[in-house]
């Protein structure tokens, strides 16, 4: 039996990646956009669902179980960017984006857990980011957000294991999209204290993200997943230094290892 999956945020970049991979392997996919529109370049079908809102979470899921009668995956990937010194980034974008990254999240998986709860069966992949291992300066609330879903997803998985259903977390590092065009950018104010600095940090982002891999990875990782009988808890998905940074972390001492960040980003 082909398995029913929903991928969160699949009109670009890492989502639609992943949806169309999965659809090319088989499987019944439904991908999610706020506003669908040319629904002609996609492979899979592409519904309109937007995590602030409830009632499109409870009528997208609502309209595959209608259909399909099940829901065996859900990728939970929309999300959104966020830059800025701490000190300068309005408190209601910082909201915003936990909204978007953590509470859109869980509502999104609030909605599936009863219908896999009733199959006995189901795995939901939180699509977080490396950058939620430590904190970034001028992305410190995108790190945040990613840290924060990291924790629940931990947390969730071990309350729903005994109903047959696993929560992984993958984590991406840089990867070629679009997510630069999307994210919420704190100006760089000319009377600044940190105007040179944010400076700097935003065009090494830029270009790590233009730099990156290619999201196809990603899109196999869960593909693997979906396979895997008892998959683990964490995933990541990135280059070579990307992931020995995490390593680093846990091995240095802090005040080390916040050197080593400052070297980079030009601190």
């Amino acid at each position: 039996m082909s398995k029913v999956v929903l991928v969160t945020g699949a009109s670009s970049g890492i989502g639609k990646a992943i949806a169309t991979f999965l659809f090319a392997k088989g499987y019944i996919v439904y991908g999610t956009s706020r506003n669908p529109k040319n629904e002609k370049e996609f492979s899979f079908e592409l519904i309109a669902l937007d995590v602030l809102k409830l009632d499109t979470i409870n009528t997208a899921v609502n309209y595959i179980l209608e259909k399909e009668g099940r829901l065996d995956v859900l990728v939970n990937n929309a999300g959104m960017g966020i830059t800025g010194p701490v000190e300068e980034t309005p408190t209601d974008e910082m909201r915003a984006v936990f909204n978007t990254n953590l509470f859109g999240a869980i509502d999104v998986m609030k909605a599936v857990l009863p219908q896999m709860r009733k199959q006995n069966a189901g795995t939901i992949i939180n699509v977080t980011s490396i950058a939620g291992y430590m904190g970034l300066p001028f992305r410190g609330l995108y790190s945040a957000t990613k840290a924060a879903l990291e924790i629940v997803t931990e947390a969730a998985r071990m309350e729903v294991k005994n109903f047959g259903i696993q929560i992984v977390n993958v984590a991406p590092g840089d990867f070629a999209t679009n997510i630069a065009a999307g994210r919420y950018h704190t100006p760089v104010f000319e009377n600044s204290a940190y105007k040179e600095d944010y400076q700097t940090n935003l065009d090494l982002m830029d270009a790590h993200v233009g730099g990156g891999m290619d999201p196809l990875e990603i899109a196999k990782i869960v593909y693997k997943i979906t396979n895997t009988k008892h998959p683990k808890i964490h995933y990541k998905v990135g280059n070579f230094m990307e992931k020995f940074s995490i390593f680093l972390k846990r091995i240095l001492p802090d005040n080390v290892y916040e050197k080593l960040l400052m070297n980079h980003y030009k601190l």
